[in-house]
């Protein structure tokens, strides 16, 4: 096990506080007796990545910055251009949020916003998570699982390791606030590979619902999403997403939440466990 020193910067600035990633990072530092400035479009700290004028007061006093993206084609661009100002405001340290399917997905263009971050002259750290554990009661497109008691997905019986975002948490926490992880890139996954089916039926019996899992293929998933009104250019990102896991080129479980903390990563079991299924979605 790697001992990390502890190097606190004096104030985080956590983006995206209030989304399902950067609540659960504020909320983890809070853990550690700090006090970050959480800062979205909602929060009392204002942030818009697509309002420049924002980025200036939130940054004001800031040592780290956990940084989630705009996920927009401007991203590169803007997390360039704040980084700059974040070193211009004196920050030293930024954390990103990135994912390991932008390294496995053809595209010279898909890292280019983990560029930006190393190219940025401040410490850096960038975490590369798997599907989302959470994603199963957070995320929108899974959202007919809790809500019709049914999942229709184009992943057929291709295997993702969902890593727990409480793991993802602390792994940010730790590379905000200690030191040994500068320079270092994350592959955040959970402890076992399992399947859209093998998830949905942990689920099942978890919250005792008739849940169940429909394979089909990535034609009609493409038809279901134009006819819910899906634009074409986020269709085509689902489909090359959901193609990923059904050829299972994702389905390594890897050491990153081991490297970071020095344990292994949760398993889906407790996610489910701890999970009331009956007020989630």
């Amino acid at each position: 096990m790697t001992t990390h020193t502890s190097s606190a910067p004096s104030t985080i600035l956590v983006l995206g506080g209030t989304g399902k990633t950067g609540r659960r990072v504020a909320a983890e530092l809070r853990r550690r007796g700090l006090d970050p400035v959480v800062a979205s479009r909602r929060s009392a700290v204002r942030f818009d990545w697509s309002a420049r004028s924002t980025w200036g007061p939130a940054l004001e006093g800031v040592d780290a910055v956990y940084v989630v993206d705009s996920e927009t084609a401007d991203a590169p661009a803007e997390v360039a251009g704040f980084a700059e100002l974040a070193a211009k405001s004196g920050a030293r340290r930024l954390v990103l949020l990135s994912a390991r399917v932008w390294d496995e997905l053809p595209g010279e263009d898909n890292l280019a916003t983990e560029r930006a971050v190393r190219e940025s002259g401040l410490e850096w750290t960038i975490l590369r998570p798997t599907w989302f554990a959470q994603n199963f009661t957070e995320f929108e497109l899974l959202a007919p699982l809790l809500g019709e008691g049914e999942l229709r997905l184009p992943t057929g019986e291709g295997r993702e390791p969902f890593v727990d975002l409480e793991d993802l948490a602390e792994v940010a926490a730790v590379a905000l606030t200690e030191d040994g992880h500068t320079g270092r890139t994350y592959v955040l996954s959970g402890a076992r590979a399992l399947s859209f089916a093998d998830a949905v039926a942990e689920i099942a019996r978890a919250s005792g619902r008739p849940l169940r899992f429909v394979p089909v293929d990535e034609a009609a998933y493409r038809a279901d999403l134009a006819a819910a009104g899906f634009p074409e250019a986020d269709t085509e990102l689902l489909a090359a997403l959901f193609r990923h896991i059904r050829e299972e080129r994702g389905a390594e479980v890897t050491d990153g939440v081991q490297q970071a903390l020095g344990r292994p990563p949760r398993d889906f079991s407790e996610y489910v466990a701890r999970t009331d299924f009956t007020r989630a979605g």
